[in-house]
């Protein structure tokens, strides 16, 4: 009988994949755990949460039997007129912990429909009150999602090339570094000077798709405070950096200025079931509150605010606020601290930087985004029983929060092997 790698080659198209230089698809058996197993029974930790999911560990008993009694109870139903229990908790919830004036809550699927859903909010807020924006700003080299919105303030060109021409205008001004605040204002000034922005979409703190590029807390506050001056509503997109990777539950706390829109997915289900919320303000809602029809705003998904998916979610919020989950944070950040102060004076450690649970290190070779060299170190790091997707250079963890000292150390070490390796390959 055929193995899953040499079925899944018949009819699957797997998402960012050149099949012809990369045909296998190792097979997943199972998960448990911060371990992935294939078929063969090799275990895997998983050093990057499955694109940053499943936080709380795979298939968390806490979280399946929570959604399993959700499954005998209410599975799926529309969500234009009807409502339920787990959609109005959750709701309740978050509203909870979201930063302040976050007030409004709408669902969808996934991150980049998320995204999309908040730059259609913001276009139809200038809109709806007579004033057309047609313009978006965003963070160079931010990955955003694939639908077109969110492609549109996406600045990877391997995402965006083919689409040049076809998306949104969206301009770009880089990420805040320190001791050059001034110059992003003015630049950020000299953009919007036309009146014609409507939003600024940004990952608050940590470019994740950007090899987790992190960028300065003050800098990003004067630039978020100006814009807001303008009427510029501002879109944070906490699909990676949400529940708990920064070292808070949403990395928009640790900026004084706050967002009128926030984006959410991934580790909001605790990688169970897809799902994506879009959170605004009282005031960004208030604009389609209306007796014209035509002012609200009409957009839906078919599994918007799934039941399933609303119980997962509310269990992975039990276990984020649980003093088991919050030691495993605080424990990953001091143990990724510590790894930096021995690793960062290699000679093969170009820079270093760690953002709460996530750390990323880049070597000094020279190499593309998708080149060789990144095929060759996951290939390095999954003989070892490490699983992690490198960017490029840029070799970044972000491990479950339930990851044990020791296997921590597992990780570490195998980072330290690769330097070794590279550097007896090194002339």
């Amino acid at each position: 009988m055929q193995n899953l790698s040499e079925r899944d080659r018949h009819h699957i198209w797997h998402p960012l994949t050149q099949h012809k230089t990369h045909p296998e698809a190792l097979g997943i058996a199972r998960a448990s755990g911060v371990y992935l197993y294939d078929e063969g029974g090799n275990a895997y930790i998983d050093a990057i949460s499955s694109w940053y999911t499943a936080v709380y560990g795979h298939c968390h008993p806490y979280i399946i039997g929570q959604v399993a009694r959700q499954m005998q109870q209410l599975d799926q139903v529309v969500f234009s007129g009807l409502t339920h229990e787990p959609a109005v908790r959750l709701a309740e919830r978050l509203t909870g912990l979201l930063p302040a004036g976050q007030q409004k809550l709408f669902f969808s699927d996934n991150g980049s429909t998320a995204v999309e859903v908040a730059v259609k909010m913001a276009l139809q807020f200038h809109f709806n009150q007579g004033n057309r924006k047609d313009v978006l700003l965003a963070f160079e080299e931010g990955f955003h999602g694939d639908t077109f919105g969110a492609m549109s303030v996406s600045g990877l060109s391997v995402y965006n090339g083919p689409f040049e021409g076809l998306t949104l205008e969206v301009r770009r001004i880089p990420v805040p570094q320190a001791g050059q605040t001034d110059g992003l204002l003015a630049l950020a000034d000299r953009l919007t000077a036309d009146g014609r922005v409507a939003a600024f979409v940004y990952e608050p703190l940590v470019q994740g798709a950007a090899a987790m590029k992190t960028h300065d807390k003050a800098g990003l506050d004067a630039l978020l405070s100006q814009l807001r001056a303008k009427g510029i509503l501002l879109i944070a997109d906490e699909v990676m950096t949400g529940f708990g990777k920064t070292g808070t539950v949403f990395a928009s706390e640790q900026i004084p200025t706050g967002p009128d829109l926030i984006c959410l997915s991934k580790a909001l289900t605790a990688g169970l079931l897809p799902m994506g919320i879009t959170s605004c303000s009282r005031q960004v809602y208030e604009a389609f509150y209306s007796e014209e029809v035509g002012k609200g705003f009409f957009h839906g998904h078919t599994y918007t605010a799934n039941p399933l998916a609303c119980r997962a979610a509310l269990a992975g919020l039990d276990l984020l606020e649980s003093a088991e989950i919050q030691e495993g944070i605080s424990r990953i950040i001091a143990a990724h601290a510590a790894f930096d102060r021995r690793i960062k004076g290699h000679g093969l450690v170009r820079a270093s930087r760690q953002c709460g649970v996530i750390y990323a290190l880049d070597l000094q070779v020279d190499t593309s985004r998708y080149g060789n060299f990144r095929d060759k170190v996951f290939a390095f790091f999954m003989e070892r029983g490490i699983y992690l997707r490198p960017l490029g250079a840029t070799v970044y963890l972000l491990p479950p929060y339930i990851t044990t000292a020791a296997e921590l150390d597992r990780l570490y070490e195998g980072i330290e092997a690769l330097l070794e390796h590279l550097s007896r390959e090194k002339p």
